[in-house]
């Protein structure tokens, strides 16, 4: 190999470092457990000054606390934080019952409780994004303010939830790295950040005994007619008064972008940002531009 080489690799390792949950996470002091949240055994990592301001991080559909890894070390310095996996997700308890976003909700506020938290700030990706608003509609006294990335609950594609559907129920079914991988081509726009550590997790999650099953109530929110009673209309948008974070992930144009530009003109404190280079993902893929973002968002609403 030439020097000429030599020297193109190395700049194209700098401009590609390697990223892993780890390599996120190894400066960070966190802790990681499991905790009865009304009688589901909830997996959660906890991160920060524990008598700090109190931030939930939701993850979304059939996905765990890793996706928040690029995140817990900005906030955490500022933030009591947990991210946790929510019912039926992870590796957290699977009740044998559908999971409609009451159901989260109620996981949510038992959650809280368990930990000691009366009032947080909650930061929701897509599904996530949804039960933290409808949280919020719910237990106005229990929220501080809300960040939502790939904003869900106000509108729905047939397409999307099958593409949803497919993809999930493909490697649940059979969980090699190959279908599992598939499930991230939908969530995160450049490949290089589709890091094995996410598909070796989630290749584990979908591997435990009874994940078919809890695979079913997970996806009952991508069926139409209970999907739609679990929607949010736009009334409850304009009713919500937490103040609000929403970002909007503009180079991957779909149903998602489209619900965060609508809600952001509905909710009455909220605050719009537009992330590039990302898709699903924002926290993940753009990570200094989204910890930037929202920890200037946080510090202004959630103290």
């Amino acid at each position: 190999m030439n020097t000429e080489t030599k020297t193109e690799t190395r700049s194209t390792a700098v401009a590609k470092p390697f990223r892993s949950v780890w390599s996120e996470l190894r400066e960070t002091s966190f802790r990681q457990g499991w905790i009865d949240a009304g009688g589901i055994r909830t997996r959660y990592v906890q991160a920060g000054p524990e008598d700090g301001p109190p931030l939930l991080m939701v993850h979304g559909t059939g996905g765990s606390w890793e996706c928040f890894c690029a995140n817990l070390a900005v906030f955490s310095k500022h933030f009591n934080c947990y991210a946790f996996d929510t019912v039926g997700a992870g590796f957290s308890s699977k009740p044998d019952i559908d999971y409609e976003i009451p159901v989260y909700v109620e996981h949510v506020r038992n959650f809280m409780q368990a930990v000691g938290v009366d009032k947080a700030s909650i930061l929701g990706v897509s599904l996530g994004a949804w039960i933290a608003v409808r949280f919020a509609l719910t237990h106005p006294d229990k929220t501080q303010s809300l960040m939502l990335v790939s904003a869900a609950g106000l509108l729905t594609d047939a397409q999307t939830s099958s593409d949803i559907k497919g993809a999930r129920y493909k490697a649940v079914d059979d969980p090699s790295w190959e279908n599992v991988s598939a499930v991230f081509k939908g969530l995160i726009l450049e490949e290089q950040n589709r890091i094995d550590d996410f598909v070796g997790v989630r290749q584990a999650v979908y591997r435990q005994p009874g994940m078919r099953r809890a695979m079913e109530h997970i996806l009952c929110l991508q069926e139409p007619g209970l999907r739609a009673r679990n929607m949010i209309a736009e009334n409850e948008w304009r009713s919500l008064q937490a103040p609000t974070l929403v970002i909007g992930a503009v180079d991957h144009k779909d149903i998602f972008l489209e619900t965060a530009q609508r809600v952001s003109k509905l909710i009455p404190k909220a605050e719009y940002v537009e992330i590039r280079r990302s898709s699903h993902w924002s926290q993940f893929e753009s990570p200094e531009e989204f910890n930037r973002a929202g920890l200037d968002f946080l510090q202004r609403t959630a103290r």
